[in-house]
């Protein structure tokens, strides 16, 4: 064989491999681009949910890249679109915990819709009063990543509580299999499409180990 062929035959193997690897990605961008219906129609939760599963799905092929300030910032979002879902969810519940009206009318207009990024601990800990166990906890975990995004590994943990990539890494592997396990527990609670199904096993199969992340 040629040398250029040898080139042309190289290039054909690496085009193949990216394209098996990133097969499903457009599927995916379109999950998480496409506009979500108001807080009060039916298939506002069904969205969240689609959403956290893309944002998790693209976060993990940032991982294999070895992007993981990237997928720190996807794996953030995926789980904010997952507390979104279980807002709209369990609405009335923490509307009945909330003391003034003004307080429910914000858990309304701003919490589900909005979900602040400053105010995801509280909101978990509410969560927590209506049933979800051990979502503060992993909240914490997704503000830690979302620091990560911005500073990256910090010896000093003075702007990141992460002091090397792979331990960002691996607390992003982490979160995901926690979200999976959430959305697959909704099933029978929501209304659960074939679509939902997809995203969700696109998701475990992504995290099936043995998974060799390029950091």
């Amino acid at each position: 064989m040629t040398s250029a062929a040898s080139a042309a035959s190289a290039w054909d193997s690496a085009l193949q491999r990216l394209l098996k690897r990133t097969a499903g990605i457009p599927v995916v961008v379109e999950l998480v681009e496409r506009p979500l219906p108001k807080p009060s129609d039916e298939g506002y939760i069904e969205a969240r949910l689609l959403e956290a599963l893309g944002e998790a799905r693209l976060a993990l092929e940032y991982l294999e890249r070895g992007l993981t300030r990237n997928a720190a910032c996807k794996a953030f979002q995926a789980w904010k679109a997952l507390l979104a879902a279980l807002l709209r969810l369990e609405l009335e519940r923490l509307k009945a915990l909330a003391k003034t009206e003004e307080e429910r009318k914000w858990l309304e207009s701003r919490a589900v819709p909005r979900v602040p990024t400053t105010k995801m601990k509280e909101l978990s800990r509410l969560l927590r009063d209506v049933g979800h166990e051990g979502i503060t906890a992993w909240t914490a975990v997704a503000l830690d990543l979302h620091e990560y995004q911005y500073h990256g590994p910090d010896p000093d943990m003075a702007l990141s509580k992460y002091t090397t990539r792979e331990s960002a890494a691996a607390d992003v592997v982490e979160l995901l299999q926690v979200l999976a396990r959430r959305v697959e527990a909704l099933r029978g609670r929501v209304r659960w499409s074939e679509e939902l199904e997809h995203a969700l096993e696109e998701v475990k199969k992504a995290l099936t180990p043995p998974k060799h992340l390029s950091i």
